[in-house]
């Protein structure tokens, strides 16, 4: 949407949402690698959207996973049990490669846009580590940048300290 009409964008509230390849873990580069030929590469895609994973992605990374709700990552599953939705999750892991390809129109656009940019950010991410969010600074240096001891789901054990952030910049975009 931000490519095609970057007029309606006013800022952007970035939370371990990656834009750039160096943000991308070993974890997340063999993924991405996997095409419906792979050996073993729709097990290995199943695999990630069972009970047990589902619950790793929220509590991964996290210093207390004690603080994270059961209730998203049971939500999530339910709709991920739902019928058709695990053909649809294969669909998009096979498709992750556009949004690779995408990342340098990205970065152009954010370079040469420069939005207001708030980037909280959970350290642990398994997938995204830390190095994505750095990577926005590059191309839009007076982005505020927050990292927390967390993994990708951040606002599952942050969110009283991510809220007002959110609260703060919101409040001091151009209305």
């Amino acid at each position: 949407m931000a490519l095609r009409h970057p007029e309606r964008v006013t800022g952007l509230v970035v939370q371990n949402g990656n834009a750039y390849t160096e943000g991308l873990s070993d974890a997340a580069r063999d993924f991405t690698a996997l095409t419906p030929d792979s050996p073993g590469a729709e097990q290995a895609i199943l695999d990630l959207f069972t009970l047990a994973a589902t619950r790793a992605q929220y509590e991964g990374g996290t210093a207390d996973p004690t603080l994270v709700a059961p209730e998203g990552w049971l939500l999530d599953q339910y709709f991920l049990d739902r019928p058709g939705r695990k053909e649809a999750q294969l669909a998009l892991a096979y498709d992750y490669k556009s949004n690779i390809a995408a990342c340098p129109d990205w970065q152009a656009w954010l370079r040469e846009h420069r939005p207001p940019t708030l980037i909280t950010w959970g350290t642990g991410d398994p997938f995204f580590p830390e190095s994505g969010t750095r990577a926005y600074l590059r191309d839009v240096p007076s982005a505020e940048l927050h990292l927390f001891p967390t993994g990708h789901f951040a606002l599952e054990d942050h969110l009283p300290d991510i809220a007002p952030l959110i609260a703060g910049f919101l409040d001091r975009l151009p209305s």
